[in-house]
C-alpha cells in the first residue's frame, strides 16, 4: 500500500524554490516567501506537537457535540415512533415514511449554498446559529397534531441543519494535514454512532415519562433533546473555532506555523478570494469530483435505513419496546470503536482504498445475512453488528479521503458539499426501503442496502483508479513542467507536483 508523500515528494523544490508574485491581485493567507522557507527552523519556538495537541483540544471536540446533537435531533423519530406518534397521529400506511422523506428535499437542496455561506460569515456564528434553529424545531415537533404538522417540522428541520455536516468537515480540513485527518474525521463522524447509542438509551428513560404533564412519551422525547440542543448552540456560540486565520485562541506565530505546514502540502488556501457561481461550477468540470459524490451516495441508503428503522426491525424479533430501544444501543458501541480502529490504521499507512472497500464488504455481508436468514433471531441480532460497523466506518473514510484529496477552500467548500448533499438524495431512497407491510421481514429493504451498497464499492474503485491514473500520469510529465512555484501552489490538487491518497 506504498503511497507516495506528497510532503515529501515536494520538499526540494520548497527549498530551492523562488516565490513569483501572482498576478490576480488578491491578497494572500500568508506571503510567499514566508511560505517557500523552512517555517519549522524560522518558527522553531512553536512546539507542533503541543500546537496539535491544543488544535485537537479546540476543533474535534466542539464539533462533534454539534453533529451528535444534530444527528440525534434527526433520528430520535425512530424512537419516538415506538412510544406512540404513528397511534396519536394516526399515521396509516407510508405516512411515516413521507415524513421521514421530506426532511432530505431541503437538506439536499442547501448543502452548497450553506457551505458558501459558511465561507461568508464566521463558522461560529454560523454554525451555532443553525444549532440553535434546529434545535428550536425539534421542540416545536413535540407539540405536533398531525400528518401535515409532521411533514412541515420534518421540511425546516432539513432546512436548518442542512449546512451542518458539510461545513464541519470542510472546516476540519481546513486545520489538518492529509497523514493527520483521518482519525480526527472518524471520531467527529463517530459522533453518529455516539448519537444512535445515546439516543436509544436516552429515549428508554424518557419514554418512562409517558403521561407527565398530559404528554406522551414521544413528545417528550423531541422537547428534552430539542431543548438540550439549545442550550448547548449558546454555549458553542463562544467555543466553536473558525478558519486558522481567524482563530483568535492562536498567537500569530502559531497562525502562521498551522497555514505555513498546510500550504507545503496543498498550497495557496485562496481563503480570501470569493467563491462566484462560475469557480463552483468549474469544480464539477472534474469527473473525479462525480465519483466522490456516488462513493457516499450509496453509503447513505443503507445507513439510513439501518438508523430509521434498526429500532423496528430489532422490535420486529420479538423485543418490546423500551427492551428494542436498548438492544439498538450496541451495535453503535462496536461500530465506534471499528471506526477509530480502521482510522488509526488508514493514517499510519496513508491509505484509504481498501479500507473503505474492505469495510464497505462486511456491511454487505450483514445485509445478506439479514435478507435470507428469516428464522435466526441470534443470527439477524448479529448480522445487524455486521452491517452497522461496516458502513458506518466505511463513511468517514470515503468522506475523508475524498475532502482532504481536494485542495483550497473553493474545491474543499464545493466538492465536500457536493458529496454529501448528492449523497443525502440516499436518504429519500433509505426511507421508503423499509415499508411497514413488508415487516418483518423487510426484504426488498435489504435487498436495496445490499444494491446501493455495491454502488458505493463501484464509484470507490472508479475513483481509486482515477487518482491513481492521474498520479502516474503527473509523474510522467515531471520532466515538462514550467509553471512557476508561485502558479503551482495556486492551483490546490491541480498543482502538476500534487499527489493524491489512494
Amino acid at each position: 500500500m506504498g503511497v507516495e508523500d506528497p510532503q515529501r515528494s515536494r520538499s526540494t523544490s520548497l527549498k530551492d524554490a523562488s516565490p513569483v508574485l501572482g498576478s490576480s491581485g488578491i491578497e494572500k493567507d500568508v506571503a510567499d516567501s514566508s511560505m517557500v522557507d523552512d517555517y519549522k527552523t524560522r518558527l522553531s519556538h512553536v512546539n507542533e506537537r503541543k500546537l496539535m495537541r491544543k488544535i485537537d483540544l479546540r476543533v474535534v471536540p466542539v464539533l462533534t457535540i454539534l453533529y451528535l446533537l444534530a444527528f440525534l435531533d434527526r433520528v430520535n423519530i425512530s424512537n419516538a415512533a415506538l412510544f406512540g406518534l404513528k397511534t396519536d397521529l394516526k399515521l396509516e400506511g407510508n405516512q411515516f415514511n413521507t415524513a421521514l422523506v421530506v426532511f432530505f428535499v431541503p437538506y439536499v437542496l442547501f448543502e452548497i449554498p450553506s457551505n458558501i455561506l459558511v465561507k461568508r460569515f464566521r463558522p461560529h456564528l454560523w454554525l451555532s446559529l443553525c444549532m440553535l434553529l434546529f434545535g428550536l424545531v425539534s421542540v416545536l415537533q413535540g407539540f405536533t397534531q398531525n400528518l401535515s404538522g409532521l411533514i412541515a417540522i420534518r421540511f425546516f428541520l432539513g432546512l436548518v441543519e442542512a449546512g451542518i455536516f458539510p461545513a464541519c468537515f470542510y472546516l476540519m480540513s481546513m486545520w489538518y494535514k492529509r497523514s493527520e485527518s483521518q482519525k480526527r474525521f472518524s471520531f467527529f463522524f463517530s459522533s453518529t454512532t455516539l448519537a444512535g447509542g445515546f439516543g436509544g438509551l436516552l429515549a428508554s428513560a424518557i419514554g418512562k415519562m409517558d403521561g407527565m404533564r398530559g404528554f406522551r412519551g414521544w413528545r417528550w422525547i423531541f422537547i428534552l433533546e430539542g431543548v438540550l440542543t439549545c442550550i448547548i448552540s449558546v454555549i458553542l456560540y463562544f467555543n466553536i473555532p473558525d478558519f486558522p486565520e481567524d482563530a483568535k485562541w492562536l498567537s500569530d506565530d502559531e497562525k502562521e506555523f498551522v497555514k505555513s505546514r498546510l500550504y507545503e502540502e496543498v498550497g495557496d488556501s485562496k481563503r480570501l478570494e470569493p467563491l462566484t457561481m462560475k469557480a463552483a461550477l468549474d469544480v464539477f468540470k472534474d469527473y473525479k469530483i462525480i465519483a466522490g459524490g456516488f462513493m457516499y451516495f450509496g453509503l447513505i441508503v443503507p445507513a439510513y435505513g439501518y438508523a430509521y428503522f434498526a429500532p423496528t426491525i430489532i422490535q420486529g424479533l420479538g423485543h418490546g419496546s423500551i427492551q428494542s430501544q436498548l438492544l439498538s444501543v450496541p451495535q453503535w458501541a462496536v461500530a465506534f470503536v471499528v471506526a477509530m480502529i480502521s482510522a488509526s490504521a488508514s493514517d499510519y499507512t496513508r491509505h484509504r482504498f481498501l479500507f473503505a472497500v474492505g469495510l464497505s464488504l462486511i456491511s454487505l455481508a450483514g445485509f445478506i445475512i439479514l435478507r435470507v436468514v428469516h428464522d435466526n433471531t441470534h443470527l439477524q441480532y448479529g448480522a445487524l453488528f455486521l452491517a452497522s460497523m461496516g458502513m458506518y466506518s466505511a463513511m468517514p473514510i470515503v468522506i475523508c479521503w475524498f475532502n482532504t484529496n481536494l485542495a483550497g477552500h473553493h474545491r474543499r467548500a464545493v466538492g465536500t458539499a457536493w458529496q454529501i448533499g448528492f449523497g443525502n438524495i440516499g436518504g429519500i431512497i433509505a426511507t421508503f426501503s423499509f415499508l411497514a407491510k413488508d415487516a418483518p421481514k423487510y426484504i426488498p429493504g435489504y435487498s436495496v442496502c445490499i444494491a446501493f451498497l455495491c454502488v458505493s464499492i463501484a464509484a470507490d474503485i472508479a475513483y481509486f483508479v482515477g487518482v491513481n491514473v492521474e498520479n502516474r500520469k503527473r509523474a510522467s510529465r515531471a520532466d515538462e513542467d514550467t509553471l512557476t512555484f508561485d502558479v503551482k501552489k495556486r492551483m490546490g490538487d491541480l498543482n502538476p507536483d500534487y499527489r493524491y491518497y489512494l
